[in-house]
C-alpha cells in the first residue's frame, strides 16, 4: 500500500475498480493543469510527440479512471484548445508542402496528427496529378461508394 508503480495502461484498466480501489491512477505531467495552463494559451507550440507520441488517444483512455480532472482533461484535448488549433495548422501544412521534405513539420507532431498530416499531402498530391492530367481515371471516393450501397441495402430491406 502507498507505492507507485508505472504499469502499462492495460493492466491499469483491468486492476482498476471504483469499489474496491485497488489502485489509483496519477495523471502524467503532459495531462496536468500546468502544461493544460500551456494548450490554452498556444497548444502550436508543445512538441506532442516528445511528450507522448499517442497524446489524444492515451488521453482519452485516461478519462475511464475516476479524476475530478477528467472533465477538464476532456475539454483540452477535443476543445479548440490543443486539436481544433493544431488541426488547422497540420492541413494548411500538409496542403502548402507540395515536393517539400516534411520531417520538420511532421516532428512535432502526435501520431495522429500525423496520419491527418499524411491524409492532406495524399489529397494535395493526387489532385496535383489530376490538374497535370496524370490521373488516368477520376474515381468516387470509398466513403461516398460505401454510402451508396448502405442506402441501396437499407432500401432492400
Amino acid at each position: 500500500q502507498g507505492s507507485k508503480l508505472e504499469i502499462p495502461l492495460w493492466l491499469a484498466k483491468g486492476l482498476h475498480d471504483s469499489k474496491r480501489r485497488i489502485i489509483s491512477v496519477e495523471l502524467p505531467k503532459i495531462y496536468k493543469e500546468a502544461w493544460r495552463t500551456v494548450f490554452n494559451a498556444d497548444a502550436n507550440v508543445v512538441d506532442l510527440h516528445k511528450m507522448g507520441p499517442y497524446y489524444y488517444g492515451f488521453g482519452s483512455q485516461l478519462l475511464n479512471f475516476d479524476n475530478p480532472e477528467n472533465p477538464d482533461i476532456a475539454q483540452t484535448i477535443l476543445q479548440a484548445s490543443t486539436f481544433i488549433s493544431r488541426f488547422r495548422r497540420i492541413m494548411d501544412s500538409s496542403q502548402n508542402a507540395y515536393n517539400e521534405d516534411t520531417s520538420v513539420l511532421v516532428a512535432r507532431l502526435d501520431e495522429l496528427e500525423r496520419a491527418l498530416f499524411q491524409a492532406g499531402q495524399k489529397g494535395l498530391n493526387d489532385f496535383q496529378c489530376w490538374e497535370k492530367g496524370q490521373a488516368s481515371q477520376i474515381t468516387a471516393s470509398s466513403l461516398v461508394q460505401n454510402y451508396g450501397k448502405r442506402k441501396f441495402t437499407d432500401m432492400d430491406g
